[in-house]
Order: structure tokens, then C-alpha cells, then sequence
């Protein structure tokens, strides 16, 4: 269901705090994501990188005027598939109070659009395996399980992921 009052931006700095709110917002969330203002500097300077990267884009979703969602967008060249272009998503939330009218659906639909109008040959995103209800509806979407992700902590310090 298309929510008619639904907008999609690049983020601007006054969104960064409602972005981490967002990202805080769930069970994985807590344990990664720090929302206590002033926001750390790191959010800041990640925030400046994204935005400054022209194959970086943070998008935002607002509905009825407020912040609904959130994701980044990144594009990546390829020397496989013949040197094409893919893109990845990450970061993905949709704010608690608005979850439901279908807003992270069209907002994963306006990013596959995005990457369908840069040419790229596809479009992949990870999910934590604790998430049942993210891999649902990843796949709803038409993403499907082809690869085994794996990941690797460079920074031991907290244990957080």
C-alpha cells in the first residue's frame, strides 16, 4: 500500500538525529547505536562522508511531514559481471510510530529504482539472521538468500556489532 503523503530526500544534517534515534530504535539497534545528545562526533563525520561520496546516498523517508525512514544507499563498480555497477543498501529502519503503512517497502522500491536508473546489474543488502521478519520481507521484495554473508570485527573494543 503506497502512503500518498510519502516523500523521498537525501538526508540534511537537521535529519541526523532522528536518523540515530531511528537506527537505536529496535533490539539490535540498542546494543550498537548510541542516540544520547550531543550525538557523538563519529555520526557527524560519517554523516559529512556520505555526503560528500557522489556514489553514497543516505535517503530519508518522511510521511505527514515527519522523519519515517531511513536507509543508504551505496554505489559500487565491479569488474565482475562484465564491469558493471551494483548497488547495496544498508542501514535500513523505518521510524516504531510509523511502522505498517508499507514506508520501508517503498522506500527499498524507490532505491531499487535509483539503482535501475544508474545502470546497475544488481542490488544486494545483509540482514542480521536474528531478524525473521527482515528476511520476510527482504524476500517479499524479491531478494533471495543466493550468498552466505560474513563479516569481520575490526574494532574489538565493546563487543557491539
Amino acid at each position: 500500500m503506497k502512503d500518498e503523503n510519502l516523500l523521498f530526500r537525501p538526508a540534511v544534517r537537521v535529519d541526523l538525529e532522528g536518523i540515530v534515534g531511528m537506527l537505536a530504535d529496535d533490539n539490535l539497534g540498542r546494543t550498537r547505536e548510541n542516540p544520547e545528545l550531543p550525538l557523538e562526533r563519529s555520526y557527524e563525520e560519517a554523516f559529512q562522508a556520505i555526503h560528500e561520496d557522489p556514489n553514497n546516498e543516505l535517503i530519508v523517508a518522511e510521511a505527514d511531514g515527519q522523519l519515517a525512514g531511513v536507509l543508504q544507499l551505496t554505489f559500487l563498480p565491479s569488474i565482475t559481471y562484465r564491469g558493471s555497477w551494483r548497488a547495496m543498501i544498508e542501514g535500513v529502519r523505518t521510524a516504531s510510530s510509523m511502522r505498517g503503512r508499507g514506508i520501508g517497502r517503498e522506500l527499498i522500491l524507490h532505491s531499487i529504482r535509483l539503482a535501475e536508473e544508474k545502470g546497475c546489474r544488481l542490488i544486494q543488502l545483509t540482514t542480521d539472521k536474528s531478524r525473521p521478519d527482515a528476511i520476510r520481507f527482504y524476500e517479499s521484495l524479491g531478494f533471495s538468500p543466493t550468498h552466505e554473508g560474513m563479516k569481520m570485527r575490526l574494532d574489538k573494543g565493546d563487543g557491539k556489532e
